[in-house]
């Protein structure tokens, strides 16, 4: 990841401080030296809503990333001082369970925006968005000793049982999209549709942005990772 600098942090901190009222929206830009920008409305055209609702939204989402693509949210992550904060317990949960580390940070980016404390209207809890009963079957023994509502809103038990579950719905639906659709809708709904995608448009959107930004942030990692450039000829 980037390394940004000391005023770019300084205000996605002020920002991230202020209440939520305060903060309905965040606008960003990076200029050509690498400085990030922050502000909470457009400036000018450069800057692009990477937290907030979508224009004409009702604001009534309780996680920004059901409203951005993921253009505006890999900008965020990129500034966010809860996401750098987290990052460490990303990767040893992603490396324990064999998740990517970028698949668990697409999901939390869109269930919770990264809010360890977030709770549904449907009771799921924490950055992961998991529900009690997920929690009691994909939890261990010695987190089982502590009530479901409580150890949530810790962020490693949360992370580390979200992780499990998705690790072992990957496996046992043969696939990435379909393990989200069954996170989202749950497996039953799944079931019901032959295993495949559900017609169901909050399921196909949450998938379509998790897959989107998961993909964003691969490319990322790879291009971090790049030395150089080879060009094959056409065929």
């Amino acid at each position: 990841m980037r390394a940004w600098p000391v005023p770019a942090l300084a205000a996605a901190a002020a920002i991230a401080l202020l209440p939520a009222a305060a903060r309905a929206e965040v606008w960003a830009y990076v200029d050509g030296q690498g400085m990030a920008h922050v502000a909470p409305q457009q400036v000018d055209s450069r800057y692009r809503r990477v937290l907030g609702d979508a224009p004409g939204g009702s604001g009534s989402e309780a996680v920004p990333g059901k409203t951005d693509r993921a253009d505006g949210l890999l900008l965020w992550l990129e500034i966010a001082p809860e996401v750098k904060a987290l990052a460490p317990l990303l990767r040893a949960a992603a490396e324990k369970h064999g998740v990517d580390e970028e698949l668990l940070k697409a999901v939390i980016t869109v269930e919770s925006g990264f809010n360890a404390k977030a709770v549904s209207p449907r009771g799921a809890i924490g950055l992961m968005q998991i529900t009690p009963v997920a929690a009691d079957r994909y939890g261990t023994a010695a987190e089982r000793r502590t009530p479901a509502e409580t150890r949530l809103l810790d962020a490693q038990v949360n992370v580390n049982t979200g992780a499990r579950m998705l690790a072992d719905l990957i496996r046992r639906h043969g696939g990435i999209d379909i393990a989200l659709a069954a996170w989202n809708a749950g497996e039953g709904t799944v079931r019901r549709h032959g295993g495949r995608l559900p017609d169901i448009a909050e399921t196909r959107a949450h998938v379509q942005l998790v897959l989107e930004l998961y993909w964003a942030l691969l490319q990322e990692r790879q291009a971090r990772r790049a030395t150089g450039m080879t060009l094959q000829p056409a065929r």
